[in-house]
């Protein structure tokens, strides 16, 4: 198959979620949040057409960069196809071990803007071990919102547990949608996330952890006794309920985004003990 032409005036594909960031500016800012060395290795995820792809090549180690659509992935790998320190792997991020392709995965830098439709199982996916040192990347701005959001408000969610109980979430800037070709619905905004190192949960914990945040924001509307005794995730008899509860400092009278990450945390520990 040959290699695209004009790969740089392609049309977006709806179906993979494509807008390209055409700012050289704001592309040069994300590089500089990532603040990758010549002694890093670097994972873009989605480079598209090459717009931070260009500003990483000679500036760290390893570039490694994973693009699920073919005729862009091939473009790139053409674009460098005499580059030693850049590695273009046309796969889709979510089937790629991101450890597999670096030497040391625990000093990994991830960079990227995330396609909307499948952004919360991408950042999962990155998070899973052996986690990166750090994701910075572009999202729609209700989900960066969403991420950062304060225990108690309304975007506090399951997303915001998960994140924020294995690692530091920050919001960076904003991405205005004309930033974009084509411009989509909706603005965006870069954040960075930075793994607990060492974790402070096992497998195992963290592995409880999530089946108890699932199941108390299915039931956001409800009280955390209603949640730890009627779940079918959790079916808590009402006396180990209320031992755990008081444990951990948390009311079975709370709703589920009165809880803090750690007191989700520490009720997940007395839960499982």
């Amino acid at each position: 198959m040959g290699v695209p032409r004009a790969h740089g005036r392609r049309r977006a594909k709806r179906s993979l979620g494509q807008n390209f960031l055409v700012d050289p500016n704001l592309q040069r800012k994300i590089v500089e949040a990532v603040g990758g060395g010549d002694e890093d290795e670097v994972m873009e995820v989605g480079p598209g057409r090459g717009a931070l792809t260009r500003h990483l090549v000679g500036t760290v180690a390893h570039l490694v960069a994973i693009e699920l659509d073919n005729e862009l992935a091939a473009a790139l790998a053409e674009r460098y196809r005499d580059r030693a320190d850049v590695t273009v792997i046309n796969a889709d991020i979510l089937a790629v071990n991101p450890g597999d392709h670096v030497r040391d995965p625990g000093r990994l830098k991830v960079v990227g803007n995330i396609p909307y439709n499948i952004t919360t199982p991408i950042l999962f996916h990155l998070l899973e071990r052996p986690r990166p040192r750090e994701i910075v990347v572009m999202v729609q701005e209700e989900v960066a919102d969403r991420i950062v959001a304060p225990v108690g408000s309304s975007a506090y969610g399951a997303l915001a547990v998960g994140v924020r109980s294995v690692a530091l979430a920050e919001r960076l800037f904003r991405v205005g949608r004309r930033a974009f070709r084509p411009v989509p619905g909706v603005d965006s905004a870069v954040v960075r996330i930075r793994p607990l190192a060492p974790p402070r949960l096992s497998e195992a914990e963290e592995g409880r952890l999530r089946t108890l945040v699932r199941a108390a924001f299915q039931w956001r509307r409800k009280q955390m006794g209603k949640i730890l005794r009627d779940h079918p995730d959790l079916g808590l008899p009402p006396d180990r309920l209320r031992a755990a509860a008081e444990a951990a400092g948390v009311s079975v009278g709370d709703r589920p985004e009165r809880l803090s990450p750690e007191a989700f945390i520490a009720l997940s520990r007395h839960l499982g003990s």
